[in-house]
């Protein structure tokens, strides 16, 4: 396995679709890296096809050029710690653990508010007015 930006890229997979094994690397910047590296980006080689120079060639432009990884996760962690540092709508949402951009949470967001928990005194209430 050829190693960039500290991530076990995968061989077998062709270049720009191997890099975006890297966190911070999608299919806009992958092609964009292949084509600074001078590869062909509309039919480019599988990583194991690429030689020893050409794999330096991209590990240097993304190491230079491109914010990835443990870099990137830090800045991201950051911004957020800021948001809640200044009481922004956005930090509150982040620290009570709810959707941040204006998502209903009604239904839904259950990937963000996590499994349901039930709530005494919901519900249809029996016996009632006649």
């Amino acid at each position: 396995m050829v190693r960039i930006a500290g991530v076990d890229v995968p061989d077998r997979k062709r270049a720009h679709v191997a890099l975006r094994s890297i966190y911070g690397i999608g299919p806009t910047m992958a092609a964009e890296i292949l084509e600074k590296a001078d590869l062909d980006p509309s039919f480019p080689p599988r990583m194991n096809e690429l030689s020893e120079g050409q794999v330096d060639r991209l590990r240097e432009i993304i190491d230079r050029e491109y914010l990835t990884e443990g870099d990137l996760r830090r800045e991201v962690n950051q911004n957020i710690r800021r948001l809640i540092e200044i009481g922004s709508y956005r930090g509150l949402r982040h620290r009570r653990g709810l959707p941040v951009n204006g998502q209903r949470t009604r239904t839904n967001a259950r990937s963000r508010k996590g499994p349901r928990r039930t709530v005494a005194g919901r519900g249809r209430r029996t016996g009632g007015k006649k």
